[in-house]
């Protein structure tokens, strides 16, 4: 085992002070029901948090606080992780007693959980820093591909309008014209005491999508 730490700690890149951090870190409870990674792993899954949480507010300085939880889930769920995990080969080095069912395959929740394992054993052995560099060098490809869908005018305008207004913006069909394979649809779109905003296109949906977004931009709502 002690040559499975070393190994591990070349490929982290971090020595640590007390190597027994990091095999608690990769020891499940199947292995020993007392000295195990659960409550490590706990501490773990928290500094992940706020290491992601930080670096997102950093890169997102203007986006809304729902775009921002939706990019965080997909930064610091499971299946992340287990990426993570797989990128460091830590299956080659936990220490879990395997079923006679399942010899070959260690369980992907394991796999994720050790990471953040790891994390809070950095953690405790190299405190704060250390452990978001950690991080960051390791999550970077996933927080450069943590790209949401964007909210679109309409569900935009609409989250406005209940805010302010608690009310939801009028849409109307004003006029429907051109030829059947080739239709002109035109809508209006108002808030609550605003003047009506218009949108033009093949179909309603679209129309309504267009008059919202000249609403959004006349009014300055970001």
């Amino acid at each position: 085992m002690q040559k499975n730490l070393q190994s591990l700690q070349k490929k982290i890149n971090i020595k640590f002070k007390d190597l027994n951090l990091l095999k608690k870190a990769l020891t499940h409870k199947s292995y020993d029901s007392v000295d195990n990674n659960e409550k490590i792993e706990f501490l773990g899954d928290r500094v992940l948090g706020l290491v992601i949480a930080k670096k997102l507010l950093e890169i997102y300085t203007n986006e809304k606080e729902g775009i921002l939880d939706k990019k965080f889930a997909s930064l610091v769920n499971k299946k992340t992780c287990l990426l993570i995990a797989n990128k460091l080969d830590i299956e080659k080095f936990i220490l879990i007693l395997r079923s006679t069912k399942n010899k070959l395959k260690i369980e992907d929740k394991v796999l994720s959980d050790a990471c953040e394992a790891i994390i809070g054993a950095i953690y405790l052995d190299k405190g704060f820093h250390v452990a978001e560099n950690f991080i960051l060098n390791l999550w970077k490809d996933e927080i450069d591909k943590s790209v949401i869908t964007k909210i679109d005018a309409k569900t935009k305008l609409q989250e406005y309008s209940l805010k302010i207004y608690k009310k939801l913006p009028i849409y109307k069909l004003i006029s429907n014209t051109g030829p059947i394979h080739k239709p002109v649809i035109k809508v209006s779109v108002k808030l609550d005491g605003s003047k009506n905003f218009y949108g033009e296109s093949k179909s309603k949906k679209d129309a309504e999508q267009s008059a919202a977004n000249l609403c959004l931009n006349n009014l300055n709502i970001k």
